[in-house]
């Protein structure tokens, strides 16, 4: 997979690269389809009245669709958690579907070669 690291307003140290990376990318043991994954993180301007909150955005592009997570969170670290374990979640869901869409196509290949047969 490929996973492509984008800052808004902040800089992008090495160390955030790093996790970054590391937790988007362990998202291939979970479906090995996973095409490219476009990271988004940086600091929110709106909100600062509450101090600084950081934003990760992460749109994932699998086979037959994308997958799209955005979190907010007051520590960087912790968004990135959050759009890892929400994508996670939908990942799962999107095996199923695609598992149940293959069946079904089976089964109609099947159905209309005993229907020519």
């Amino acid at each position: 997979m490929q996973i492509q690291i984008t800052g808004k307003g902040m800089e992008l140290t090495e160390a955030i690269h790093e996790y970054v990376e590391k937790k988007i990318g362990a998202l291939d043991k979970f479906y090995d389809k996973i095409i490219r994954a476009h990271v988004i993180v940086g600091v929110e301007n709106h909100h600062h009245l509450k101090g600084q909150i950081f934003i990760c955005e992460c749109k994932l592009e699998v086979t037959g669709n994308s997958l799209f997570a955005s979190k907010n969170e007051k520590d960087l670290y912790k968004a990135v958690d959050k759009v890892r374990d929400y994508l996670e979640g939908e990942i799962k869901k999107h095996k199923i579907l695609q598992r149940e869409k293959d069946r079904k196509d089976k089964r109609q290949v099947r159905n209309n070669k005993e229907y020519k047969d």
